[in-house]
């Protein structure tokens, strides 16, 4: 009888402690499911993608330099043309005759130079007569005070002249420059990328605030470039000489060898709206461009700014950015950071905030320079759970298929 009593008792007692047992860890909260991912090695390439327009390296917008109607155009666009050929005409006949009457006063000025000598000439002459009659008694000092005044105005007379012959040849320069300027002959080598006017049409020249009539445009598309807008984050990590990848969308599924060429130091001139991002240029030359390819044309390049051979890395969403801890009163010292980056790092089922530096951002990973060793578990998603997760709280990986929000109790 008491043998039994006793294994009653112990079955009773034990059948409490399970009881107990079970309330306990009824009450303990759920673990979250999370995402994880080990702290490992990889080639870490970081770049600055960005979008522009393909243009020539040296391009030449030609305009009209005088106005007038066009007679004559020679080039069509795609046309290759060699420096020095004529391109198009304009109206000659008031130049041409703007010059030959600058010919014609030029001629008559002459004469009246040559005559100007003539008379100075002669009235030198005049005065060394009067000069020997005076000495030899025959005329008297007013006579030869006229014959070196005669001397001296003929002089003057000859200065004259030639000035007027001077400003005369400066004239006819000027309007041989201008009918030169009816004809017009290319620049440079190159092809003819845009032809914006026809024949028939006026040419107008640019007055104070507004622009010439841009004729034709001609580029040299042996060297090609992509003019790029790279947004203000990204400038700082832009550089000249670095290497880049351009994608042509007249060209898919082929990628082109570039370099940075020019980085600008300005923004671009934004629009009306003041909220848009600042932009800045950026040049990048196209190492192996395509034949036959043209200006304007979509690009796309991936500007690759730095890299780190097995950089150790983690996940870009497991950054976590949370307010640094400090004791209680404290506050924060002129200038320091209120804010800190970490990872949620799990051990033995739990989570644990670890603050760390980063360094370069690839398109997927980042770089962590301090903080970390390798072969950590991370929590890496979901965002909410990232957001909400507190030191201490108890995670399991989420299985395959599983989703919707983190439980918690």
């Amino acid at each position: 009888m008491r043998r039994k009593g006793l294994w009653i008792a112990l079955g009773v007692a034990g059948l409490a402690a399970v009881v107990v047992g079970s309330i306990v860890f009824q009450r303990q909260p759920k673990a979250t499911p999370v995402q994880m991912a080990e702290v490992g090695r990889e080639d870490l390439q970081a770049k600055v993608t960005a979008n522009g327009k393909v243009q020539a390296q040296r391009k030449v917008d030609i305009s009209a330099t005088i106005p007038g109607q066009i007679t004559q155009l020679a080039v069509r666009e795609g046309d290759q043309v060699e420096k020095g050929q004529f391109l198009l005409q304009i109206d000659a006949v008031n130049p041409r005759a703007a010059a030959r009457s600058s010919e014609f006063s030029m001629e008559a000025l002459r004469k009246d130079l040559d005559s100007a000598r003539h008379q100075r000439e002669q009235a030198r002459l005049d005065a060394e007569r009067a000069e020997r009659n005076f000495g030899a008694g025959i005329v008297p000092q007013a006579e030869v005070d006229r014959a070196r005044t005669a001397a001296a105005t003929a002089e003057a007379a000859v200065l004259a002249a030639e000035r007027r012959v001077e400003q005369a040849r400066a004239t006819l320069e000027g309007a041989r420059d201008t009918l030169a300027k009816t004809t017009v002959r290319a620049p440079m080598d190159g092809i003819v990328t845009a032809r914006r006017v026809e024949e028939g049409e006026v040419a107008v020249i640019g007055v104070q605030n507004s622009p010439g009539t841009v004729l034709l445009t001609i580029s040299d598309m042996s060297v090609v470039e992509s003019e790029m807008e790279v947004d203000e984050t990204a400038i700082p990590s832009v550089a000249v000489g670095q290497e880049a990848q351009v994608r042509i969308d007249a060209y898919p599924n082929k990628t082109f060898r570039g370099t940075v060429t020019e980085v600008g130091s300005s923004p671009l001139l934004a629009s009306a709206s003041q909220t848009e991002a600042i932009k800045f240029k950026v040049k990048v030359r196209i190492e192996d461009p395509p034949e036959g390819i043209k200006p304007g044309l979509s690009v796309q390049a991936d500007i690759l700014t730095d890299f780190r051979p097995q950089a150790l890395t983690i996940p870009i969403q497991a950054l976590v950015l949370r307010e640094k801890k400090r004791p209680e009163g404290e506050a924060p010292a002129p200038g320091e950071k209120r804010d800190e980056e970490g990872v949620w790092v799990v051990e033995e089922g739990k989570i644990v905030f670890r603050p760390v530096t980063t360094g370069v951002l690839g398109e997927m990973a980042l770089e962590v320079v301090d903080g970390l060793a390798g072969g950590e578990k991370i929590v890496t998603g979901p965002f909410r759970a990232l957001r909400t997760l507190k030191e201490g709280d108890r995670v399991r990986e989420e299985k395959p298929g599983e989703g919707g929000s983190p439980q918690e109790e």
